[in-house]
């Protein structure tokens, strides 16, 4: 807070999440139950309500005057200056989404590699609670989306980013083995180097994973960039 690094003077394991959780949730009020519930997840101590207080009295100490609003609707304000990771990477990845759909493909490059590398970083390492686990499936799927960017701004520049398109393809698939976008991506990037054999073989790959799997046919689109691949077999 105002340059200072706090995270070794928060009251233990229950300030940290306390700090984190109202963090997260700076944009609105929460209440003292809902707070109860996200430090202790059902596992109360014996007096939950005084338990909490005492967090948000050494809380308030630790923070500028003001900074923790109300008593028993809770709100922390950061300041219109504060970055939180998650806002940046969540605002990022959609900045870099509509560049994609802009052909600006240059200008897509930043906010891309600060949602990627955002969504890198393992949220609050060693905590286990059903509002970590979703925010850790937020940055999970905008890492996805990151890569997603990355693959198809490097078919768009075509040579050299082919490789490149081919290496971001195949790590959204080992990332997300059901998501198809990471193996249409695969498989034009494959296509566009003149591998037509391989390209045809990620389409069997995903065939049989969905059929074994999920009892389902890849999608329209991703059918679509077959025939095409079947199409430019049969012609040479």
């Amino acid at each position: 807070m105002g340059g200072r690094r706090i995270e070794q003077e928060l009251p233990g394991r229950q300030g940290r999440l306390l700090f984190a959780y109202l963090t997260i949730n700076r944009d609105r009020v929460a209440s003292r139950d809902e707070l109860v519930e996200a430090l202790w997840q059902g596992k109360l101590p014996t007096a939950p309500d005084l338990a909490l207080s005492a967090l948000l009295s050494k809380l308030r100490r630790l923070l500028p005057d003001g900074a923790l609003e109300g008593r028993s609707q809770i709100r922390l304000d950061l300041g219109g200056h504060a970055r939180v990771d998650v806002e940046t990477a969540r605002d990022a990845v959609h900045r870099a989404e509509a560049s994609i759909g802009a052909r600006d493909w240059y200008g897509s490059i930043g906010p891309t590699l600060v949602a990627y590398n955002i969504s890198g970083r393992r949220f609050l390492a060693g905590e286990e609670a059903d509002w970590v686990e979703e925010l850790r499936r937020e940055l999970a799927e905008i890492r996805v989306r990151a890569l997603e960017c990355t693959a198809r701004r490097s078919l768009a520049l075509g040579d050299p980013e082919l490789a490149v398109a081919e290496r971001t393809a195949q790590r959204l698939i080992d990332l997300s083995p059901f998501r198809e976008s990471g193996y249409a991506l695969l498989m034009e990037a494959l296509e566009r180097q003149g591998n037509l054999a391989e390209a045809l073989r990620v389409y069997e790959s995903l065939r049989g994973l969905l059929r074994e799997e999920l009892g389902a046919a890849p999608s329209p689109a991703v059918q679509q960039v077959h025939q095409r691949l079947l199409s430019h077999g049969s012609a040479s």
